[in-house]
């Protein structure tokens, strides 16, 4: 996979994530709250679990790892070795709640403690697409290859033990098809998960075409996770000071104009022009781009039949995104919503700068109809994307990526 978080090799850490946690709250850095103790004190249980069990060495990388002459003798060197019996080791944690609770605070305290070298945390959105490429490239390296998930399965438990994954979510049919044997081949191999959601396992993709065959999947999850609810009273999202430049409430000209202003601030002394990003055999053709920045109607973007896939390269290319004429969404625009959060899970994994005129405010957009309650956790993240914190940050990250792309 690429763009994974990996650790370096260093040794187990002296101290878990429980007592790191209490360190936190004594300094003053968090505050005490009973219900993300309890989370933390079980995922303190996993770490001992964890460092009491023997390193596993890292599989040497060849010098072609990224061609296709790797590829293809990786699928023939796995695909002929016998299919392992499930390994015994630690259950893994799915860790779920409503939207701010600090489930992705915990868990990411947890993965900086893990006592493991081959460890890697990534977004849920980003791993599948990093999945999905790498099928591609299997399938075109092994054009008579039938089945490309058990090679691929065994390349990513040869050199991962620990995986932490961030909204655990299946929004996609594609992605829906291929969790099941994937991850049953990488419990198998010994890797252990540890995953945040929103989503109670038994209601991951239901309500779906496809969502009968789906089940297999959730049986597993339960099988080798033990989940535990994090429903902390307080969202520790909202309250943040916000910049009223983000988020312009209506959509009118004002608006427009204003928006008009960050476009031309942002691009700088960087003409516009059409840009085609191409990917995985698939290419989006961005009509309005100027150096680091892109603008979009909404319809454009969330109106047409795009995916993962396209909003994860969109995020990658432009460090800053204007949105102009976000609506209200109703019981007949599911479709609509679901590209949207799609579209902002990409930009918020991804650390984007996001500008938009909408028609209200975001917990307004979308209150009725299949997927209204996921959305909470869409306007909590715009509501983040829109702080001085965020902005900050977002402002010094797309200067170093436009730097790095100049250079």
């Amino acid at each position: 996979m690429t763009d994974m978080n990996t650790s370096g090799a260093s040794a187990a850490t002296a101290q878990g994530p429980l007592a790191v946690y209490r360190q936190r709250i004594a300094t003053g850095d968090i505050k005490s709250d009973p219900d993300q103790a309890r989370v933390v004190e079980r995922l303190d249980q996993l770490w001992r679990e964890l460092a009491a069990m023997p390193e596993r060495a890292p599989q040497a990388a060849s010098p072609a790892s990224k061609g296709r002459a790797f590829l293809a003798g990786l699928a023939k060197k796995l695909m002929s070795q016998p299919t392992q019996a499930a390994q015994s080791g630690p259950r893994g944690l799915y860790i779920v709640g409503r939207v701010g609770r600090g489930k992705t605070m915990v868990m990411d305290l947890f993965f900086g403690c893990a006592p493991v070298r081959l460890k890697e945390r990534i977004h849920f959105l980003r791993f599948m697409q990093d999945v999905h490429q790498k099928l591609h490239a299997l399938k075109a390296a092994n054009p008579g290859m039938a089945d490309p998930i058990p090679p691929l399965a065994k390349a990513i438990a040869a050199r991962v033990r620990l995986l932490c994954f961030d909204e655990f979510q299946v929004n996609d049919i594609a992605d829906a098809m291929i969790l099941g044997r994937l991850f049953e081949a990488l419990f198998a191999d010994g890797v252990v998960i540890v995953a945040t959601s929103n989503t109670e396992p038994s209601q991951l993709f239901q309500n779906r075409p496809g969502a009968d065959a789906f089940k297999p999947f959730i049986a597993i999850i339960r099988r080798e996770l033990d989940t535990i609810e994090l429903d902390s009273p307080r969202d520790y999202r909202r309250g943040r000071e916000q910049d009223r430049q983000t988020w312009l409430v209506p959509a009118d000209a004002q608006a427009h104009a204003t928006l008009d202003r960050i476009f031309a601030h942002q691009a700088g002394s960087a003409s516009t022009q059409p840009v085609t990003l191409e990917f995985i055999g698939r290419s989006f053709v961005v009509e309005q781009a100027a150096g680091r920045v892109c603008r979009f109607d909404f319809n454009s973007l969330c109106g047409k039949p795009l995916g993962p896939n396209d909003y994860l390269a969109l995020a990658r290319r432009f460090p800053v995104v204007v949105i102009d004429n976000i609506p209200c969404m109703g019981q007949d625009e599911a479709n609509l919503a679901r590209r949207f959060i799609t579209l902002i899970d990409a930009l918020y994994d991804n650390g984007n700068l996001l500008f938009a005129s909408a028609a209200a405010a975001p917990d307004k957009l979308f209150t009725e109809g299949e997927g209204s309650d996921a959305f909470a956790r869409t306007a909590s993240r715009l509501a983040e994307m829109g702080s001085e914190s965020w902005l900050e940050h977002g402002a010094q990250a797309a200067q170093a990526a436009h730097s790095l792309a100049r250079a």
